[in-house]
This record gives C-alpha cells, sequence and structure tokens, in this order.
C-alpha cells in the first residue's frame, strides 16, 4: 500500500506515536477529547437538517421540528467535558512550567499559538467565500446565515482562551480551596441567574461566560488532582448533577434543550445559564466513574493509535466540519437538490443519516490534510518568546473578532460586502503576539 496517501501516512505517523506513549501519561483524557470531537461533528450534522422545499432552500433544525430529539442534546451537548478535560490538561501543563521556572508569558503564548493558528485559515477561506460572492451579487441573506454557522464552533475557542489566561489565579485558587473553588463559583453563577431571570436583568447573564465556564474548568483540576478519579468518588457528582439538572427544566424557566433551539426565547447555551454547570457535573462524575475500564481498553496498540491519531487533527475536524456540510449541501443545491428534498423528520429522513454522515465525514477526511499543518505549528528552540503584554492583546483582538463574527457572519453593507475589520482582527491579534505563521526567530 503507497504511503503517499496522507491518511496512510497520518495512521503511521500515529502507530509511531502510540507505541512512544509514556506510561503514567492518562489516556483517557486523550480518549475524551478525541470521543468529544466526534459527539460534537456527528451532532451538527444531525442537527442542522437543509431541506429544499420546492425551490427555496430551508436551514431547518431537526430540534424544532422533532422536539422529542431535545432530549438527545443531554448527551449530544458536550462542550462541558472539552473544559473538564482542559482543566485536567491545563493543570498538568502549568505545574510542569512552575517546575521548570517557565514564566506565565512563555506557557501561555505556547497554549494560545495552538489555539489560534488553526482559525485563521478558515478565516480567510470565508474571506474569500465573501468576496466572491458579493462580486457575483449573491444573497447576502443566505451568505450570513452559512458564514455565521460555519464559525459557529469557533465561540468555543473565545471562552477557552479566557479560561486559559485565567489558569494562574484560577490554580492558585485550587491550591488554597480545593473544591472550594468550585463551589464559590457555582454560588457566582447562582446568583447571576437569580439576578437574570427573577430580577429581569437578562443582560446579566452573559457574566456565566466566565462563572459557568471556570467552574467546569475547576472540576478539570479536581480530576487531576485525584480527588474525584473513581466511580466511589465520582459517581454521586453524576447523581447530584442529573437530578439538578431535572429540577432546573422542571420548575425553572430553562427548556429541556442543551443548545439553542430556533424560536425558544430562553437558550441555554447563550448566554450559559445553570443547566450547563449541572450538565458538566452530571456528564463528568458518569465519564469520571468509566476511567479506570476505558484506561484498560486504551492499552490497546489500534484503540490508542486511533484515539492519536484523532487528537493530531482534532482542532482542524472541528473548525472545518461545518464548512464541509455548507459546501456539500451547496454543491448538493447545484446539483438540483439531490438529497435534499426529503423532508426532516420523516422516517425517510432518519433512515439517510447515516449516507449523510458517512458522505460528510469522508469529504472532511479529504479536506483535513489540507489544513492539518496549521495545526501542527510550533514554536522552535530558537523563537522569541514575547513578553506578556503581546500575548494577552493579541488573544484580546482574537477573540473580539471572531466572537462578532460568529454571532453575525462575515456579510457588511460596504463595497467589499464582508466585515474586513473584525476579520482582520483576528490576525492583528495573531502578528502581535506572533503566533503561528507570524513568530519568528532569534538571529
Amino acid at each position: 500500500m503507497s504511503t503517499a496517501n496522507p491518511l496512510i501516512r497520518a495512521w503511521q505517523q500515529a502507530v509511531l506515536l502510540a507505541e512512544k506513549t509514556p506510561e503514567n501519561r492518562n489516556r483517557y483524557v486523550d480518549f475524551l477529547r478525541a470521543a468529544s470531537i466526534i459527539v460534537v461533528i456527528c451532532g451538527h450534522w444531525l442537527v442542522v437538517a437543509p431541506y429544499l422545499n420546492g425551490e427555496e432552500l430551508l436551514l431547518s433544525d431537526i430540534l424544532s421540528i422533532s422536539p422529542w430529539t431535545q432530549w438527545l442534546t443531554w448527551i449530544l451537548q458536550v462542550m462541558p467535558i472539552f473544559f473538564i478535560v482542559g482543566g485536567f490538561s491545563n493543570a498538568t501543563s502549568w505545574r510542569s512550567a512552575q517546575r521548570r521556572d517557565e514564566n506565565y508569558s512563555i506557557w501561555l503564548n505556547a497554549r494560545l499559538r495552538r489555539l489560534i493558528t488553526p482559525v485563521l485559515p478558515v478565516l480567510v477561506v470565508w474571506s474569500i467565500i465573501g468576496l466572491v460572492a458579493n462580486a457575483f451579487h449573491i444573497d447576502k441573506t443566505i451568505l450570513k446565515a452559512a458564514s455565521a454557522f460555519a464559525l459557529l464552533p469557533a465561540w468555543f475557542l473565545v471562552v477557552y482562551i479566557v479560561v486559559v489566561a485565567f489558569v494562574p489565579l484560577t490554580y492558585r485558587a485550587w491550591e488554597k480551596r480545593q473544591l472550594g473553588s468550585f463551589w464559590a463559583l457555582a454560588a457566582g453563577a447562582i446568583l447571576i441567574d437569580i439576578v437574570a431571570f427573577a430580577g429581569g436583568w437578562r443582560w446579566v447573564g452573559w457574566f456565566n461566560y466566565v462563572f459557568i465556564w471556570l467552574a467546569v474548568h475547576q472540576l478539570g483540576f479536581a480530576w487531576q488532582a485525584k480527588k474525584i478519579n473513581s466511580a466511589r468518588k465520582s459517581l454521586p457528582w453524576a447523581v447530584g448533577g442529573f437530578i439538578a439538572l431535572i429540577a432546573l427544566v422542571s420548575f425553572g424557566p430553562y427548556p429541556i434543550s442543551m443548545v439553542s433551539v430556533q424560536g425558544e426565547e430562553i437558550s441555554n447555551t447563550l448566554p450559559p445559564n445553570l443547566t450547563m454547570l449541572a450538565l458538566g457535573i452530571f456528564q463528568g462524575g458518569l465519564l469520571l466513574s468509566l476511567e479506570r475500564p476505558i484506561r484498560k481498553w486504551l492499552d490497546n496498540l489500534k484503540v490508542w493509535t486511533t484515539t492519536v491519531l484523532i487528537n493530531g487533527m482534532i482542532m482542524t475536524l472541528f473548525l472545518w466540519h461545518v464548512t464541509v456540510l455548507i459546501l456539500v449541501a451547496g454543491l448538493a443545491l447545484a446539483l438540483g437538490g439531490l438529497g435534499l428534498r426529503i423532508a426532516p423528520g420523516t422516517s425517510t429522513w432518519w433512515l439517510t443519516r447515516p449516507i449523510w454522515i458517512l458522505t460528510l465525514g469522508a469529504i472532511l477526511l479529504l479536506v483535513t490534510p489540507l489544513f492539518v499543518r496549521y495545526e501542527r505549528i510550533r514554536s522552535t528552540k530558537d523563537a522569541v518568546s514575547p513578553p506578556l503584554w503581546r500575548s494577552l492583546t493579541g488573544g484580546l483582538f482574537f477573540c473580539v473578532g471572531l466572537a462578532i463574527l460568529t454571532l453575525k457572519g462575515i456579510t457588511a453593507e460596504n463595497w467589499l460586502g464582508i466585515r474586513f475589520v473584525e476579520l482582520s482582527l483576528p490576525f492583528i491579534g495573531a502578528a502581535i503576539a506572533r503566533f503561528g505563521f507570524f513568530s519568528v526567530k532569534r538571529k
């Protein structure tokens, strides 16, 4: 079999890395990260149901068409798992940096480089799509919705970057207060929801982007410190989180769905509220109770190699899977609506979902080798480490620009037809902080 195939080469490289894995590495962390990304991708491909009704293309939402599917989001919404895994990884990385006497600036720049660099090619591609669409006078309403949806995965990065920047403070709080640091953040989240819903000041709820996700991130610290690393320790958390979740959706103002649903006044994720905290406690407790048996399973070389392979391209898969969905739907539309005339929610639609997901998966795997190189850019030994103000300023520029784009899309009422300033901000931030292909070396 020829090694010219990039997927074969990727597998062979993953085998080599898998065989060199240190015995003391917690493979379950990598497994949860890989499994969660697969769930996110398949969930998005399932929830969004493009439908050609006559000559009108509708971006349908299966959650609103078939309300019973909203219960599935208790499984498919795995963002809390990413923050728990991130907490474990950041605790390990930060402790290691402290042992090496590595300062905060070097540590932060290295973490941000891996988060920010893979996003820039996505923005380049969508900028080009916007410019071409404007030149050919394509309906901006469609492009706005498509681009905002394509960049939707990046909202996680905006919040996660903020969480990463707080690690020295949150880890110090963990060292001093242990789980008390989690409960303090949880208490803040409860207070914010009371003010937002009972007090009627809904805008206050946006502060829970910080309190909710920092609290869930602290659970990752607890896992790394072996406070909730067994079934005996973690199952009570799962039970408590599940009971809280049932109570919140039964007696509170919160909807059942753990993702936004078209037409619903309240979203559990935009901004996050107490249901996300309860979901994180439930999912985290349940999954951590399975750590020991799954870690034994991960000793199997093929299973572990698959995990290593997915983790080696995880950002690329995450950032490009929605763009692939949009491009495939556009191609199907150009081919006369191939596969798009099946009404969402019908038995025929459900029976064809495996074909739909497998088709998108195959195309995503073809696209991934084109962009995975940007995920693997690393600072070299002779690279200049920028001062802290550059890393923080660069991260701020990046987050502001990306947050606006994920909410409003790329279209604008100007001669270019795109939000040029907002699209420029992430690149300006990367240049300021010398991330990725803006990094420089000592002469």
